[in-house]
């Protein structure tokens, strides 16, 4: 049964973790979108020499599970604090899916623009700082936000390399505490009550962006 007093000593550690899932969604989408449109712009416009193995790399990541590559990084790169390399991984793999976002975004630029900037014979730097993308990530703003989302409630796989985030926590004291249900639930709560307001605002804007 429900024991509100377990609930409410279940709180501060539960918010403890939060924190960390919290810190390690931030960066790790940061180092995603960095990293993702790096990946684009090398298959769409990089050499060919270059492009084909990045293009194969990524297609490799996309095709295994994350927690596989979280077990991976943990036994190949052992020196490496967990919470680096939990934020690392994260970020590598939804790299590879927000690259496919990106590149998305870069094909739907107007084909006269790209006419556009040829005729004035714009330098191809340019080209991409001040036309292409510009207009790219406006197109591509909520895909990218329901992909933070995802991050966000995939955070609980990072506790299989020992990173202490909220789910991890609620586990601990669920055990050291014989009140599971309590812990995970308040757990479940914050997950809702965090992803649920963020994947409303990513649909407004995708509405306000589709005018």
């Amino acid at each position: 049964m429900w024991d509100g007093e377990a609930a409410v000593a279940a709180l501060p550690t539960v918010l403890e973790g939060f924190g960390v899932t919290l810190v390690a969604t931030v960066l790790g989408f940061a180092v995603a979108a960095v990293l993702g449109l790096a990946l684009a712009l090398i298959q769409r416009a990089g050499p060919v020499w270059l492009a084909l193995p990045v293009r194969g790399a990524a297609g490799f990541v996309r095709s295994t599970p994350l927690l596989v590559q979280l077990f991976a990084a943990w036994v190949l790169v052992p020196g490496l604090d967990a919470p680096v390399l939990g934020v690392l991984v994260l970020g590598v793999h939804y790299a590879t899916y927000l690259s496919e976002v990106y590149r998305t975004g870069i094909d739907a630029v107007p084909k006269g623009q790209w006419e556009a900037c040829t005729a004035l014979s714009l330098p191809r730097r340019r080209v991409w700082r001040a036309v292409v993308l510009p207009q790219a990530v406006r197109k591509v703003l909520p895909p990218l936000g329901n992909y933070a989302v995802s991050m966000f409630k995939e955070t609980p796989l990072l506790s299989v390399i020992t990173v202490h985030e909220m789910v991890h926590e609620a586990n601990t004291y669920g055990s050291t505490h014989f009140a599971y249900l309590e812990s995970f639930t308040l757990a479940a709560a914050v997950f809702l009550l965090a992803s649920w307001p963020t994947s409303v605002l990513v649909r407004r804007l995708e509405a306000r962006l589709a005018h």
